[in-house]
């Protein structure tokens, strides 16, 4: 199973819909995927119509039994939607407390880890959605990934986030024995102003090719199908963003060709 985190210290830039909008991509593409939402806030799980305050249980019960978690207890927390082969773990306030109750225990930033990995065989590929905050649920989204995509508004003020969240990864780095690989996606493209093109190249010009070298654009139509609860591929195939999200996804399995 291949592991992706959506992740940016700076929140509005794009990381539930690019979780949404690739995930629904690769479930068309006949892959089965889970979406796992670490965001106390819950917007992918809402964005599926996934009241997960309503659940019996949801990822915070991950965290509870990670002492004995099992297959069959991370199975138990999935949601199903509207796609036959795409699958939500869904967040809930809750989890907003596990820096306070849990966040001192040793271990505590591997657990998302565990549990995909318990069910790898289960699924392709797992794409997960982060809360724009560091703490414990970050730690274990960034810990349990292969590729971190961090989607980037282009403007000035996101490019400072960026800043914020690249230095974040170097001290993830320092702190386990392993590589990151980041792909960094310039978001809310609008060619028509000149700010958006100073901060795509000054994106460029800093970060090089750790940046996709494609856009995704400003469109409307991301708003309409969130309203509508159906990921953008369904609810608007032909759009400008479901044509760059198709682009960006194809760029990303070719990095990964086992998938």
């Amino acid at each position: 199973m291949i592991v992706w985190t959506v992740a940016n210290q700076k929140g509005g830039v794009g990381k539930t819909t690019s979780t949404v909008t690739l995930g629904s991509l690769l479930a068309l593409k006949g892959k089965k995927v889970l979406l796992v939402d670490t965001d106390p806030h819950a917007s992918l799980s809402y964005y599926f119509g996934v009241d997960s305050e309503e659940l019996s249980s949801s990822l915070y019960d991950v965290f509870l039994a990670h002492k004995n978690l099992t297959a069959d207890k991370v199975l138990d927390c999935l949601c199903s939607t509207k796609f036959d082969s795409l699958f939500i773990l869904p967040a809930t306030m809750a989890l907003a407390t596990l820096d306070r109750s849990m966040g001192h225990q040793g271990g505590m930033g591997l657990i998302i880890k565990k549990a995909l990995e318990l069910i790898e065989h289960e699924f392709d590929v797992a794409i997960m959605d982060c809360p724009p905050v560091l703490g414990v649920l970050m730690v274990n989204a960034l810990a349990a990934c292969q590729r971190i995509l961090v989607p980037v508004q282009t403007e000035f003020l996101a490019l400072k986030g960026l800043d914020r969240m690249m230095h974040t990864l170097e001290i993830m780095k320092k702190s386990q024995p392993r590589d990151y690989t980041y792909t960094i996606i310039p978001t809310m493209y609008d060619k028509r102003t000149n700010a958006a093109l100073e901060a795509y190249k000054s994106l460029r010009n800093t970060y090089g090719e750790l940046v996709w070298n494609g856009v995704i654009p400003v469109d409307t139509r991301f708003r309409d199908a969130s309203q509508a609860q159906s990921p953008l591929p369904v609810y608007h195939p032909r759009s400008r963003g479901v044509y760059a999200y198709n682009s960006l996804l194809n760029f990303l399995l070719s990095q990964e060709p086992q998938v």
